[in-house]
């Protein structure tokens, strides 16, 4: 959500970051919502307070027996009923098309993202390792396959596309995975565990962004909750409508959850495997900070997640996101992109935003230092620490053998049980 009266003080600004994003110019629209808007309270007001004049005139006028006097202010003060509903009703339209339209748009880009229209033109910021040297790599789907422990026909069978069933010692691989990287951001990062709700309200989603553009990109149950997409959601408002002292933050929390997504927009893209599915695991990050806490802990998020792959030997890059491949509520997104030999590429496994107030706007999250009356609204921070799903991907290709066995790198190994290979 946006501040208006920074959108008034400097509407050029905006419409800069808006157009940045591939929006056309927007703050005249809102200006002039704005400008109705508070007209209709200008007349609201001015009809309560003549109401509440009349009314005390009334008095006096009956006082002195002034009965006329007195009937033409009731007269009036019946009239102006009329005017104050009107007014009210005013107020109401404005108010409620003027939060639409501010709902509906994206956060500002920070100061230094690169402007682009796509991931085209993300910038690389640094490698992390050197691509395994694998003669003719096998992608997961037949390494999985030929197995005998990844099943998509079944899961098609009883769900559609983009589902899987692991077997055996993949799903225990799967299992590790997400502890292993709970432990890390548990035990060596700082990082609160919470195991919070996936059904979620129509509040929790609007407040971090998903609604009411991205209604199409989740799952809704027939009480009218929605599946969460990322535990960012539930994460993020368990500070919703609250004011927290400043000394608590930064605040920082994690969880392994189930992940739910329609993938509407990806009609096409990556039907094969286990890229890009309705449902998959996901380790979350989430900081709640003061604003000026925000830029370093954005850094230290993306070095959390980065850890994760140095630890599991896993040669990826990072890179900063350009402004038209941003998410919604982003101001600014680094993404870590581990390497891939089947498709020789790299591919997003980790995304690490910054979405400043936007998000805490929207939620009415607020912070407050000790001894102050006045409060201010927190920053918040979302990242991936990391896809169990991608994870185990990346894994399967990057530690495959030419007889289709998958190493079990030496960290994980004490998760599952001492196992060195799956198959073979």
């Amino acid at each position: 959500m946006h501040d208006i009266r920074a959108i008034r003080d400097d509407p050029a600004a905006f419409d800069r970051g808006w157009a940045s994003r591939g929006l056309g110019p927007q703050t005249e629209a809102i200006l002039g919502l704005d400008a109705e808007l508070r007209a209709a309270q200008t007349a609201l007001q001015a009809a309560q307070n003549r109401r509440n004049e009349a009314s005390r005139a009334i008095g006096l006028a009956k006082a002195k027996k002034d009965e006329a006097a007195a009937a033409a202010l009731m007269a009036e003060v019946e009239g102006l009923k009329g005017a104050i509903a009107d007014a009210g009703e005013a107020e109401r339209t404005k108010g409620e098309a003027l939060r639409d339209l501010l709902a509906g748009l994206p956060n500002i880009p920070a100061p230094g993202v690169p402007v682009g229209a796509d991931e085209a033109e993300n910038v690389e910021q640094h490698r992390w390792g050197e691509p395994f040297a694998i003669a003719a790599p096998q992608d997961h789907v037949d390494l999985g396959g030929a197995l005998g422990l990844m099943d998509f026909e079944a899961a098609a069978r009883m769900s559609g596309a983009r589902f899987v069933v692991l077997k055996g010692e993949l799903a225990r691989l799967e299992r590790a995975l997400g502890q292993f990287m709970l432990d890390i951001q548990t035990r060596e990062h700082g990082y609160l565990e919470v195991s919070p709700p996936l059904l979620v309200r129509d509040e929790a989603v609007f407040g971090t962004g998903q609604l009411p553009k991205f209604a199409e990109d989740l799952f809704r149950s027939t009480d009218g909750r929605w599946l969460i997409p990322t535990a960012e959601v539930s994460l993020t408002n368990l500070v919703r409508e609250q004011i927290t002292d400043e000394e608590e933050l930064p605040m920082r929390l994690t969880a392994l959850t189930a992940c739910f997504r329609s993938e509407a927009g990806a009609s096409g893209k990556d039907t094969r495997g286990m890229i890009r599915q309705h449902q998959f695991y996901k380790v979350e990050l989430v900081s709640i900070t003061a604003p000026e806490q925000s830029e370093a802990e954005h850094a230290r998020m993306v070095d959390c997640a980065e850890a994760v792959l140095k630890r599991l030997d896993l040669p990826f890059r990072t890179v900063t996101l350009c402004t038209g491949d941003m998410g919604f509520s982003a101001r600014k997104t680094y993404d870590l992109e581990v390497w891939l030999p089947s498709q020789q590429t790299y591919r997003e496994i980790s995304s690490c935003s910054n979405c400043g107030d936007f998000q805490a706007r929207r939620m009415d999250a607020r912070c407050r230092k000790a001894g102050e009356k006045g409060t201010r609204f927190v920053h918040t921070l979302n990242g991936s620490g990391l896809a169990v799903g991608r994870t185990l991907v990346a894994l399967m290709e990057n530690y495959q053998d030419e007889k289709g066995r998958i190493a079990i790198p030496q960290v994980l190994q004490p998760y599952l049980g001492g196992l060195t290979h799956i198959g073979g």
